[in-house]
């Protein structure tokens, strides 16, 4: 089969197609036929160790010291079960599925094996009203932006602010955050604005020309998806009790979360998403239900995944940038969405299919 070989540690040119073994099922695992998957934050700051000093040294002992021993990056994905072990039960051969291999990868091949249940990973049938490429695009995003979001409480009316809107995880938490009721404002860079008004943002600020902690303003919730914010100014940007969620702290804003003084009763959430089946379920009901729907950008052939990764780094994206995954030497076809899905449309930020 064909995939996408991690050759080493560098930039998005490290990424080669090549001819590797076609994985075969153990027996509670499924084979996973790809159509389409993703870039993903994590897949570029592993690739390029875009990361801080001490964990490119653990990322080095985990994946190897000079060269990665895990070949294939990607974590999001979406296609059909070829094959099923014989303790497998919740899914079929021939179902439609997306999910997410957590820090196990491999979602930059043709075909992929991951245990139909395990801790770390999320998998469900992929919803009946999108696309291969669409529903590539849920997990990652979705699964963080539903964990911090219930991990704020009530949102009915509250005042929320997320600060990196625009991406894979902002685009999810702003229609999510709508759902549960708040009252949204968005922040990112001037060319994703409009995007995310048409996304339900009832405000929007341009973080190239304000900052959201000089403006005078209070929220209940701050979810800073990207990990800029100055920890101290939205801390005295929130209302008292109010909460501060942080999906990507450096290491010492990490370290201060864990610091009670001074908080007037406002709470720090800081952690992952547990990637857990359940909760994709639970995406994929507000996905048929019409209440959330993905965002992508761009799409690109599998064998421009380099190019995919070093337009993904440019930050300018909005939302999701997806990988078309060929077989058998050409890209598989994309089914439509079911005729009366309820869908809507993904106004002023999807683009063509070209790339």
């Amino acid at each position: 089969m064909k995939a996408i070989v991690w050759t080493e540690y560098g930039p998005p040119e490290v990424l080669q197609l090549q001819d590797v073994a076609k994985p075969v099922p153990r027996k509670n695992e499924l084979l996973i036929r790809v159509r389409a998957t993703t870039v993903a934050a994590g897949d570029c700051e592993l690739r390029g160790l875009h990361l801080s000093i001490g964990m490119r040294w653990l990322v080095r002992l985990l994946f190897g010291l000079t060269r990665p021993r895990r070949k294939v990056l990607g974590q999001e994905f979406a296609g059909e079960v070829e094959a099923v072990g014989r303790d497998v039960r919740r899914i079929r051969v021939g179902d439609r599925v997306f999910g997410t291999t957590g820090f196990g990868f491999g979602a930059y091949a043709e075909y992929l094996c991951l245990p139909a249940d395990s801790r770390g990973r999320a998998i469900a049938i992929q919803p009946q009203n999108m696309t291969y490429e669409e529903a590539a695009s849920v997990p990652t995003g979705g699964l963080e932006a539903l964990h911090f979001l219930r991990r704020a409480g009530d949102l009915k009316r509250a005042r929320v602010l997320i600060n990196g809107a625009g991406g894979g995880i902002g685009t999810f938490a702003v229609q999510l955050a709508k759902h549960y009721g708040a009252e949204v404002t968005g922040v990112d860079r001037t060319g994703k604005l409009e995007g995310l008004r048409s996304i339900g943002a009832d405000r929007v600020i341009d973080c190239t020309t304000e900052d959201f902690t000089e403006l005078g303003r209070s929220y209940d919730v701050i979810f800073d998806v990207v990990g800029t914010s100055s920890y101290s100014e939205s801390m005295a940007a929130l209302t008292e009790g109010g909460r501060y969620l942080l999906g990507n702290p450096d290491l010492s804003t990490r370290l201060r979360a864990f610091w009670p003084l001074g908080r007037a009763g406002k709470k720090v959430i800081v952690g992952t998403s547990p990637q857990a089946s359940e909760d994709l379920d639970f995406l994929k009901q507000l996905i048929e239900d019409g209440k959330i729907h993905a965002v992508i950008d761009r799409r690109f052939p599998m064998d421009r995944t380099a190019e995919a990764h070093r337009y993904f780094e440019t930050g300018v994206v909005v939302g999701k940038v997806v990988i078309q995954v060929a077989v058998a030497g050409r890209i598989s076809p994309i089914p439509e969405p079911s005729s009366g899905s309820g869908q809507g449309p993904l106004v002023g930020i999807r683009s063509s299919d070209r790339a």
